[in-house]
């Protein structure tokens, strides 16, 4: 019988402990394939270490409004998983949902001892995809302007709304010494974030479907947080904007932020619109 010598460090498992920096065979293999992406060769279907197929990245209405909520809420971790954390179970739903994944929901409990909701998805193309549009890791204070195509602003301005902002309606009495009497009921639609760029793009991009600029204004840092801003719009350019942003029944919705319109909306068609 033959046996063949091999050399120390040339048989199984060779290449433990090298590196392409000391191993020109490993520097070779690694330029090779950088750049590639890796496709399975199995169907994800039947795919069993899979828990979804991977999101699809054609633009649709219900994927523009994906990327409002993950723009707000959403955030990438290592290049190949996304956490999206929210005291509201419904929203973590609804995101799997516009993104055709089962992933699991894990109830937390925050630091100040409330209780929220996360779930983590790995997906490295549509990670790599966020970065071509916008979305970056620890985007909080950096986020900027979104690559979305502008038939779909809508959509991703109620993602950005219900993620991380707020319909308001309530009646004020405005003059209460003069006129006592008088009410005045207001609706306001308010965007909030901590990136002051941010709230600039979108402004810009509000304004072209809706005709007005809305208020921005900035609440200065404390001991306890950043900076903080707010765009926020009147009664007349919220429901312009409402109407747009809930144009699209087929789109999934926050139910309790959507409330607030409905009830307005049909309050306000009762009675002719006044």
């Amino acid at each position: 019988m033959h046996i063949q010598h091999v050399a120390k460090g040339e048989g199984k498992g060779w290449a433990k402990g090298r590196k392409a920096s000391n191993d020109p065979r490993i520097a070779k293999n690694a330029q090779a394939r950088r750049g590639l992406t890796y496709r399975s060769h199995i169907p994800s279907d039947q795919d069993r270490r899979r828990k979804s197929a991977p999101a699809s990245t054609t633009w649709t209405p219900t994927l523009a409004y994906a990327i409002g909520l993950l723009a707000t809420d959403g955030c990438q971790t290592d290049g190949r998983h996304l956490v999206f954390p929210s005291a509201d179970l419904e929203l973590v739903e609804i995101l799997l949902r516009c993104l055709g994944k089962r992933n699991k929901i894990a109830e937390q409990m925050s630091k100040k001892g409330t209780i929220y909701y996360r779930t983590q998805i790995g997906d490295v193309a549509l990670c790599r995809w966020l970065l071509t549009i916008g979305i970056t890791p620890r985007k909080s204070l950096t986020l900027g302007a979104l690559t979305v195509p502008d038939e779909f602003m809508p959509e991703c301005a109620r993602g950005l709304m219900e993620g991380d902002g707020s319909i308001l309606n309530f009646t004020q009495a405005p003059t209460k010494k003069r006129y006592p009497q008088y009410r005045y009921e207001r609706l306001i639609v308010a965007f909030n974030s901590a990136s002051s760029a941010h709230l600039t793009w979108l402004r810009a991009q509000l304004e072209g479907h809706i005709g007005d600029r809305g208020s921005l204004s900035r609440r200065p840092p404390d001991a306890t947080r950043h900076e903080f801003w707010s765009l926020r719009y009147g009664k007349a350019a919220s429901t312009r904007l409402l109407e747009l942003m809930y144009r699209d029944d087929s789109v999934p919705r926050l139910q309790r932020k959507w409330k607030v319109w409905e009830n307005y909306r049909v309050r306000h068609s009762a009675d002719g619109g006044t």
